[in-house]
């Protein structure tokens, strides 16, 4: 479709310098989209990262935003991210667009209304070139589905690209777009975030509306669920933020919050807690190494280091769970309700009825037997880690591993909700983290480090991300022909 020759150096810039160059008119919008949608193109065989491309459509967007730019008389009348290309995780509702979640009785419903945040971000001029592929219903940390099929890491074909936004992550991490939206409840965001060498950004909860994601997010779900931003350069982050943030009449758990200027951090001074003891398999060297340089590079800007064992992570998944069953509701209920036929004992045991095995062992939980004080007493243990995790936070900041180890191998991670855990506690928490990428190990695959702040501290955290992106490696390209 595209020349093969075409400069390709716009894919290596921010959204932010984007949108000025636009702005500007040192580059054309139409120049940016289509150098985008030919990265997309040349490495979707490989890595499945888009459910549903739109290209032609974002072509005839990228001449209109040219249009409008030299119509305009002043920039300062011009849409922020006017003529920036982006791209949405497919369980985030473009209006018009398939709205699926990989879920196949869902495979020709489409959205009727856009979800408030994927709409404030085309409002700001951004344009999309596609949506991207998720784990079926979110519910696991590798993206594939009986809808789409599976995503590829974007660093090498063999390894999961993670989830449930593993296609966002990927085709930020690929070069293919600069910036985009997933969503992130038990780390959907920054695991596959880290996986794909990119940024990510958990925000508090309560900021962003959950309103027009299916499965339903709208609600006390909030407390673990929330959409955030996820991009190739840390600049972008705030930004975005502040494009899908506040209220939107429609989902009672967000918040009006004030949101802080990066810009305005000192790292000097900065409280850094470091996590120590918090799980009981060991975290591979080349993670640890990571976190001691980001370590070292704080205290070398004058941040006060302090190390804390934080034990009681290692039982946070059971905490997670019972805290997502409380306000997440019955998957078999979602299921039935979007037009899948009941799932029966015998369709579990042949793995038929068109759902992932994840999905099938989710339900399988669902009806194990319980009890309801087993309940209660795993709720109280995550209130109780929250306010740990709270308290330790303070006023500063907290460093803990995205993952124990970089990316692992295709279908190595089921039935194992415990590897989720260092995520999936900030969720609990319900605090602000941002992933930051800090370059590749040996092997070529990406390492990362979360950092972490108290509720409505966003802006620290990616303050800390902008430091970290200056003074150790951030994303780094993919090799052209990946792995």
């Amino acid at each position: 479709m595209l020349n093969e020759t075409r400069d390709l150096s716009v894919t290596r810039m921010s959204g932010v310098a984007l949108a000025s160059a636009i702005r500007q008119r040192r580059v054309s919008a139409r120049t940016v989209v289509e150098a985008h949608i030919a990265v997309l193109e040349s490495t979707q065989f490989r890595t499945n990262a888009l459910a549903v491309p739109r290209f032609e459509a974002a072509l005839s967007e990228a001449d209109e935003a040219d249009a409008h730019i030299l119509r305009a008389g002043n920039d300062d009348e011009l849409p922020e991210l006017l003529g920036v290309p982006c791209t949405i995780k497919e369980m985030i509702g473009v209006e018009g667009m398939p709205h699926t979640a990989g879920l196949l009785s869902r495979r020709h419903h489409r959205a009727a209304r856009p979800a408030p945040a994927a709409q404030r971000l085309l409002d700001a001029g951004a344009i999309v070139l596609g949506l991207t592929n998720v784990a079926e219903l979110g519910i696991w940390i590798e993206s594939n589905n009986r809808v789409y099929g599976l995503t590829r890491n974007a660093y090498d074909r063999r390894r999961t690209a993670g989830g449930s936004s593993g296609g966002e992550a990927v085709a930020v991490g690929v070069g293919g777009s600069p910036v985009g939206l997933g969503s992130d409840m038990g780390g959907s965001i920054r695991i596959p975030a880290f996986f794909n060498g990119v940024f990510g950004h958990k925000p508090s909860a309560g900021l962003v509306p959950n309103t027009g994601m299916f499965p339903d997010g709208i609600g006390d779900i909030g407390r673990l669920l929330t959409i955030g931003p996820i991009a190739r350069y840390a600049e972008d982050l705030m930004p975005l933020l502040r494009i899908i943030a506040g209220p939107d009449g429609h989902d009672p758990f967000t918040r009006s919050l004030t949101l802080g200027d990066p810009a305005c951090v000192s790292i000097q001074g900065l409280t850094v807690a470091v996590s120590e003891k918090t799980t009981y398999l060991p975290v591979a060297k080349d993670v640890r190494d990571a976190r001691e340089r980001v370590v070292n590079a704080l205290a070398a800007a004058g941040a006060h280091i302090r190390r804390v064992p934080l034990r009681s992570i290692r039982r946070a998944t059971e905490a997670f769970l019972a805290t997502s069953a409380e306000v997440g509701g019955s998957l078999e209920e979602i299921i039935t309700k979007a037009g899948s036929p009941p799932i029966t004992v015998k369709a579990i045991l042949r793995r038929t009825g068109g759902h992932n095995l994840m999905t099938l062992l989710a339900i399988i939980g669902e009806r194990l037997p319980g009890t309801d004080r087993r309940m209660r007493r795993a709720q109280a243990a995550g209130r109780a880690l929250r306010e740990e995790i709270t308290a330790v936070i303070g006023d500063g900041v907290l460093l803990h591993p995205p993952f124990a180890r970089t990316a692992p191998r295709l279908h190595t991670t089921t039935m194992r909700p415990w590897l989720q855990t260092p995520c999936s506690v900030f969720n609990l928490a319900g605090v602000p983290v941002t992933q930051v990428p800090l370059g590749l190990n040996s092997r070529g695959l990406p390492l990362g480090v979360q950092v972490a702040a108290s509720h409505g501290q966003d802006h620290l955290t990616i303050s800390v991300a902008q430091h970290l992106e200056r003074t150790l490696a951030g994303w780094v390209p993919p090799p052209p022909s990946g792995t």
